[in-house]
């Protein structure tokens, strides 16, 4: 009778510590990311699409939820050390111009800055996910790698006197997919993590472009 009283025990006791887990790591996947990511959009709007076409995929879209007046900038906070934010924009990403019409959304991005959980690749990675869905998500995992930083040079440069430590400390890609550019960076903070970053997707005829333009980044 003791041995199955103790089992009974032992039982509940495993039941009490899976229930706090299941509830703790529920609250930590909800500070990683500052949306219900769960839900998945029915649709996608991308850059080639008219803005009255984003802001409605926007409205509808449940991972981004944007609050009232809220139509291609969406930003969302619950400290100012904790910041969200998706952008769509009819400028070309990197320095910002406009080609060909301007009633055309030409690069979304998705910025995070945490201090409190840190911004990882693999973070930005899930957030392009959860607003997009599995088809943009499948393109980006396939996507040819088209460029990296810092290259050795750059972290070399960075260690002289008087160098930029921006050198080193922006670690970023550009992706070539079948759809879409990629363009994934992150700014460490010295420490060995990074508190801010960003993932942009965008049109394919915008890559040589901005390509061109990280590349000079080598020469400072």
């Amino acid at each position: 009778m003791n041995c199955f009283k103790s089992a009974k025990i032992h039982s509940a006791k495993i039941a009490i510590a899976t229930t706090l887990l299941t509830q703790i790591a529920a609250q930590v996947f909800s500070y990683a990311l500052p949306t219900q990511w769960q839900a998945m959009p029915s649709a996608i709007a991308l850059p080639g699409q008219p803005p009255e076409q984003v802001i409605d995929w926007i409205k509808g879209n449940p991972a981004l939820r944007p609050a009232l007046g809220e139509r291609l900038l969406v930003r969302k906070s619950d400290t100012p050390s904790r910041r969200f934010q998706f952008q769509a924009s009819v400028v070309l990403p990197g320095i910002a111009e406009i080609q060909g019409s301007a009633r055309v959304i030409r690069s979304e991005q998705i910025k995070f800055f945490d201090i409190i959980n840190g911004v990882t690749r693999s973070r930005l990675e899930e957030s392009l996910r959860s607003i997009y869905g599995p088809e943009i998500m499948r393109d980006y995992a396939k996507a040819q790698k088209v460029y990296a930083y810092p290259t050795a040079a750059m972290v070399r440069r960075s260690q002289a006197k008087n160098a930029s430590p921006l050198l080193a400390a922006l670690q970023g890609e550009l992706r070539k997919g079948k759809k879409y550019g990629y363009w994934v960076e992150v700014l460490q903070n010295g420490k060995g993590s990074a508190n801010s970053g960003q993932i942009t997707v965008f049109e394919l005829d915008s890559l040589p472009k901005l390509e061109q333009e990280l590349r000079k980044r080598e020469d400072f």
